[in-house]
């Protein structure tokens, strides 16, 4: 896990071009960490968080949503947030949870962007993600890199449903906790193969 989000920050840090600032943040039983930083500002706006225990990156963690910040300065209910990163030069944030093939969320995700209207536009791509499938409206252009974040975060999200659909059928039949039948879907994953895979073949059955 930890190699893993570190290459995630190195990676987002590297392809997103409104993104200046990457972090990934942590429960570390109690207490939250940077697990990985793609720089000293990551990591110090982190800390300013970590400090009120309140901010973005904490609340998407708390709630397994995004939560965006379009203009720091308004970011009135977390001072201590909003003081670090405006001293920083951040002047947009956004916080994207990411999650467990349990469908747990695990950690948050921190994209901290000097230009504010430039990050917006990844903020409305991320944002249509959650919503429900439909017609997303008209969406501003982004750059090839955030393509591929809003890409891999709605195959994530697909993925997430399909587990979890695969779960609850299992706690059904076989009189399961969510755990128990977690942990089952897994043991019937062949090694090396997907467990959307195992998902989709309990979803058949159940069809059949």
């Amino acid at each position: 896990m930890p190699q893993l989000l570190t290459r995630i920050v190195r990676l987002t840090a590297v392809l997103l071009d409104p993104v200046d600032h990457v972090s990934v943040t942590v429960d570390g039983h109690g207490d939250h960490l940077t697990q990985a930083a793609s720089d000293r500002i990551a990591e110090a706006v982190d800390l300013a968080q970590y400090a009120q225990d309140d901010g973005p990156c904490l609340a998407a963690l708390r709630a397994g949503e995004p939560v965006a910040v379009p203009d720091v300065a308004q970011a009135v209910v977390w001072p201590r947030f909003r003081d670090v990163a405006w001293r920083s030069g951040v002047r947009a944030s956004l916080s994207v949870p990411l999650f467990a093939g349990s469908g747990e969320t695990v950690a948050a995700l921190n994209l901290y962007a000097r230009d504010a209207v430039a990050m917006r536009a990844l903020i409305r791509h991320v944002e249509a993600c959650y919503r429900p499938p439909g017609d997303p409206g008209s969406l501003p252009p982004v750059d090839r890199g955030s393509q591929q974040l809003v890409a891999g975060l709605g195959g994530a999200l697909r993925a997430r449903d399909l587990i979890q659909r695969a779960i609850g059928v299992l706690m059904g039949r076989d009189l399961l906790s969510p755990v128990g039948a977690y942990q089952q879907l897994v043991e019937a994953t062949p090694p090396g193969s997907p467990l959307t895979a195992t998902a989709s073949a309990v979803l058949r059955q159940l069809q059949h």
